[in-house]
């Protein structure tokens, strides 16, 4: 064999090689590699939480009453206030400031006891509950539509899919992808 027989058959081989290699990289447009993204849509569920919102309420209450007509503070005024009355003048004038005293002690009597059984109070204390709702979005997914050439598509995905969405060989797109 000769020199040029032996540089042409390496030649040769090369060149098949370079083919084979060219072939198998898939060099030639096989189409479009990804779908362009034209729209990401969020998609939320809200969600009404309950729960519980207790306060403690403080009230005052009046209380009950044994003498609703104050008759004794009355009496006890009327008493004190005739005693008192019964001191000044002489004659008729005497009786007429008793009198008069009585009255007024009895008028002062009925009026200081009133105002002590509005004074005599207690207070309690009670735990009062209502339920409230806390709002709160669940988001659900994505409603993404998409366009492969001149075609157009919508998918719902879990998660936004970016500015593009990779097709496989066929031309379909590749939704396992880790693509964020």
């Amino acid at each position: 064999m000769n020199k040029s027989m032996l540089a042409g058959i390496g030649i040769g081989v090369a060149a098949a090689l370079g083919v084979a290699a060219v072939a198998s990289m898939d060099v030639f447009d096989r189409g479009p590699q990804y779908a362009q993204v034209l729209s990401a849509t969020p998609i939320k569920e809200s969600i009404k939480q309950p729960r519980q919102e207790c306060r403690n309420v403080t009230s005052t209450h009046r209380r009950p009453v044994q003498d609703e007509n104050r008759l004794t503070g009355s009496v006890l005024g009327a008493v004190a206030g005739g005693v008192l009355g019964h001191q000044f003048g002489g004659g008729r004038g005497r009786d007429v400031a008793t009198v008069a005293g009585a009255l007024a002690g009895g008028y002062a009597g009925n009026q200081v006891q009133a105002g002590m059984q509005e004074r005599d109070t207690y207070t309690t204390s009670e735990q009062r509950c209502k339920t409230v709702y806390d709002k709160q979005e669940k988001m659900l997914g994505y409603d993404v539509t998409y366009k492969i050439g001149d075609q157009q598509g919508k998918i719902r995905m879990e998660k936004d899919p970016g500015t593009r969405i990779p097709l496989d060989r066929n031309g379909q797109l590749i939704l396992n992808s880790n693509q964020a």
